[in-house]
C-alpha cells in the first residue's frame, strides 16, 4: 500500500514537471501565432502599411477605365477636393456642427443608458421589466421615424439629434446592462458581507469593476453613432458633412462626395483614438492589449 501511494506521489511530481517544462519552453515565434503580443512600433508600422495599401489600390482602380474619372476620382482627386472646402467653401464649420450635433446626442444617450444599464444588470426585476421593452425598441430603424420627427420637432437641430439619440440608446443601454451583469457574484457577496448596502455596493463594487467596460462599450457605440450622421443631416439640413454631400449631389460632385466620406472616417478614427488613450491611462493595470 505503501508503496502504490508512493509510485502515486512520484507520478504526480513527474506530471506537474512535465506542466511545469512545457509552460516555460518557448516553440518558434511564428509571424501569425494566437495571443501574441507585438511592440506598439510594430503595431503603427502595420497600420500604416494598411492605409498605403488601400490608397495604392484605390489609385490604380482609379486609372483602370473601370468607370468615369468625374463617377470614380481617385485620391489626388478626393484630396484637392478636400482641400478646396476647408480652404474655399467653409467646410470647416460644417464639421462642427456635425461634430457637435454627435457628441451632444451621445452625451444624451450615455446620460440615459448608463443609469439604466446599471439597474437592469443588477437587479433581475428591474430587467425583467426593462429589456423586453428595450430589446424591442432596438430593432426599430430609428430613419423610419424621420417624418414623425420633423412633424413633432421641425426642421432644426433638434430634430437631427433627436434622430441619431435614437440610432444609439436602446443598443446601449443593453450593452451596459450585459457589462455590469459580468460583475463576478463574489465581489457582491464580499461587500454585503461587510456590511455594505445597495447603494454602496452599486458604486463601490458594480460600477467601479464595470467602468473599463463601459469606456470599451462606449467607444464601440460612437461608431455606431456616425453611421447614422449623414441620414440625419440629409433632410432639411443648412449645415453639416451630410448637407455637404447632398449640395454636391446635386452637381455631380462625387470627389466632394468622397471627400465627406474621407472626413467622417478621420473624425471617427480620432475620436476612437481618444477613447483608447483614456482606456489605457485610467485603467493600465488592464494592460496594454487593448483593441
Amino acid at each position: 500500500m505503501t508503496a502504490k501511494l508512493s509510485d502515486k506521489a512520484t507520478g504526480q511530481r513527474l506530471v506537474k514537471a512535465g506542466i511545469s517544462e512545457a509552460a516555460n519552453h518557448k516553440g518558434p515565434e511564428y509571424w501569425f501565432d494566437f495571443n501574441q503580443a507585438i511592440p506598439g512600433s510594430q503595431r503603427l508600422l502595420l497600420g500604416a502599411a494598411g492605409w498605403i495599401t488601400f490608397v495604392l489600390v484605390w489609385h490604380i482602380t482609379s486609372q483602370m477605365d473601370l468607370a468615369p474619372e468625374r463617377l470614380y476620382p481617385g485620391p489626388v482627386a478626393v484630396f484637392g477636393a478636400l482641400q478646396e472646402l476647408f480652404i474655399e467653401q467653409s467646410f470647416l464649420s460644417d464639421v462642427m456642427a456635425s461634430l457637435t450635433r454627435i457628441l451632444v446626442s451621445f452625451s444624451i444617450a450615455l446620460a440615459i443608458a448608463l443609469p439604466l444599464g446599471i439597474l437592469m444588470g443588477s437587479f433581475a426585476r428591474v430587467d425583467a421589466a426593462l429589456n423586453p421593452l428595450m430589446g424591442a425598441w432596438r430593432y426599430l430603424p430609428a430613419p423610419a421615424f424621420i417624418p414623425l420627427l420633423l412633424m413633432w420637432l421641425g426642421t432644426g437641430d433638434t430634430q437631427k439629434i433627436a434622430l441619431l439619440l435614437m440610432g444609439v440608446v436602446f443598443f446601449l443601454i443593453i450593452m451596459l446592462a450585459d457589462v455590469t451583469r459580468q460583475t463576478p457574484k463574489v465581489l457582491i457577496e464580499t461587500a454585503k458581507t461587510l456590511g455594505g448596502g445597495r447603494r454602496i455596493i452599486l458604486w463601490t463594487v458594480l460600477f467601479r469593476h464595470s467602468l473599463p467596460g463601459y469606456v470599451d462599450t462606449c467607444r464601440q457605440m460612437l461608431a455606431v453613432s456616425w453611421t447614422y450622421l449623414v441620414i440625419a443631416e440629409i433632410v432639411a439640413a443648412t449645415d453639416g458633412i451630410g448637407a455637404m454631400m447632398m449640395r454636391a449631389r446635386r452637381f455631380v460632385h462625387v470627389d466632394d462626395i468622397m471627400a465627406g466620406i474621407v472626413t467622417i472616417g478621420v473624425l471617427g478614427l480620432l475620436l476612437d483614438t481618444v477613447f483608447r488613450l483614456i482606456y489605457r491611462k485610467s485603467f493600465p493595470y488592464l494592460g496594454r492589449g487593448h483593441s
